[in-house]
C-alpha cells in the first residue's frame, strides 16, 4: 500500500470513530428488556411507548419487565444487578434517586447506574378544595401561617412524589401543614374532593379533569418556568423562590455498560422521543420530552439528591 493510500485509510478511520459505524457491532443481537414499575400505572404506560419506539429503532424486540413493590426499589435493584451489556435497562422517575435516603435499599443511583437519557418531564399542580379561601400561592402561605397545624395535605403515601413536593413547599415557605398519607393517588384525590383534606400537590394530568369540572381549584404549577402543558397557569416559584417539583423520567443502564452501547441507546431513544407523534402522545398525557444525558444528567441527579435530601431529612420522611 502506497503512502497516499495509508493516509486516506487513516483519515477514514478517524472520521468513522464518532460515527454510527463505530458503535458496537452486533448490538443488539437479541431482545432488550426495560425494567420498570408495576403494570397499569403512568410509568408503565410511558415505558411501553418508549419500548415500542425502540423496538423499531433498534431492530430488536424491546420488552417491558414490570417489577412492582418497595416504592421502586425492587425494579431498581433488579436492573442494577443485571449484566452491564445493554440488554437490561431501567425506566423510572426521579423518585428512584431519592429512595435510598428514605429507606434501606440494595442499590445506589450514582454508583450502580449510568444514564442513557433523562427523557420526560412531568409537572405537578397545587390544588385545593374550592371552599378553602385562597386563590394564589401567596394567599395559601398566608393562611397556613395564620393557622399552624390546622391545614391538611394529602399524598399518595410516604416518600411519594406528592409527599416530597408538599414537604418541599413546607420547607421553603416555613409553614406547618399536616401530612395525611393515602395508599395511592385515587383515595387521596377522593378525600380532597370530599373536603376531608384541604390541599394536594399532584401530577397535572391526574388533577386537571377535576379542576376543569370545578371540583378542585388549581393555584399554580410546580415547574421552574411556565408550562406549555397548562398555558396561563402561574408557577409556585413566582411566589416562593427556589421551589420546583418536577418529576423527571429517565432510561438507565447498569454501571460499566460499555460507553459505545450507552451512546447507541441514547441516540435511538432520543430519536424515538423526538418523533412528532410520540411527543404529541406524551404531551396529551401531561409529559414533555427532554434530552439530558452524560455529565449533564449526572449533575442533575446529584443536585436533586442534595437539594431534596435536606428536605427529606428535615421532615424525617421514611418511605414504605
Amino acid at each position: 500500500m502506497d503512502k497516499r493510500a495509508v493516509i486516506i485509510l487513516f483519515a477514514m478511520t478517524l472520521l468513522g470513530a464518532g460515527s454510527p459505524g463505530a458503535w458496537p457491532q452486533g448490538f443488539p443481537s437479541r431482545s432488550v428488556r426495560i425494567v420498570t414499575a408495576e403494570a397499569g400505572g403512568a410509568l408503565d404506560f410511558s415505558g411501553r411507548v418508549v419500548a415500542a419506539g425502540l423496538t423499531t429503532a433498534l431492530g430488536q424486540q424491546v420488552i417491558i419487565d414490570n417489577r412492582g413493590g418497595g416504592g421502586g426499589s425492587i425494579a431498581a435493584e433488579t436492573a442494577a444487578k443485571a449484566p452491564a451489556d445493554g440488554y437490561t435497562l431501567f425506566f423510572y422517575s426521579s423518585t428512584a434517586w431519592l429512595l435510598p435516603i428514605m429507606r434501606t435499599v440494595a442499590y445506589d443511583p450514582i454508583r450502580d447506574f449510568t444514564t442513557v437519557i433523562l427523557g420526560l418531564s412531568a409537572p405537578n399542580l397545587v390544588v385545593v378544595h374550592p371552599t378553602l379561601p385562597v386563590t394564589s400561592i401567596n394567599e395559601l402561605i398566608a393562611l397556613a401561617r395564620s393557622k399552624p397545624g390546622q391545614l391538611n395535605y394529602a399524598s399518595s403515601g410516604p416518600g411519594s412524589s406528592s409527599n416530597l413536593a408538599a414537604e418541599l413547599f413546607k420547607y421553603l415557605a416555613k409553614v406547618d401543614i399536616v401530612h395525611v398519607p393515602y395508599k395511592g393517588g385515587g383515595p387521596a384525590m377522593n378525600d380532597l374532593m370530599a373536603n376531608h383534606v384541604q390541599l394536594m400537590i399532584q401530577s397535572a394530568p391526574g388533577v386537571m379533569p377535576y379542576v376543569q369540572s370545578g371540583r378542585l381549584r388549581a393555584l399554580a404549577v410546580t415547574t421552574a418556568e411556565p408550562s406549555k402543558l397548562i398555558p396561563g397557569m402561574p408557577t409556585v416559584m413566582e411566589s416562593l423562590p427556589g421551589y420546583e417539583a418536577t418529576l423527571i423520567i429517565g432510561l438507565y443502564a447498569p454501571a460499566k455498560t460499555p460507553p459505545s452501547v450507552v451512546e447507541l441507546l441514547h441516540s435511538k431513544a432520543a430519536q424515538v422521543l423526538n418523533q412528532p407523534e410520540i411527543r404529541e402522545q406524551f404531551f396529551k398525557s401531561g409529559q414533555e420530552t427532554i434530552d439530558i444525558t452524560g455529565a449533564d444528567a449526572l449533575n442533575t441527579i446529584k443536585a436533586e439528591i442534595e437539594r431534596m435530601g435536606k428536605v427529606i431529612r428535615a421532615a424525617n420522611i421514611r418511605a414504605e
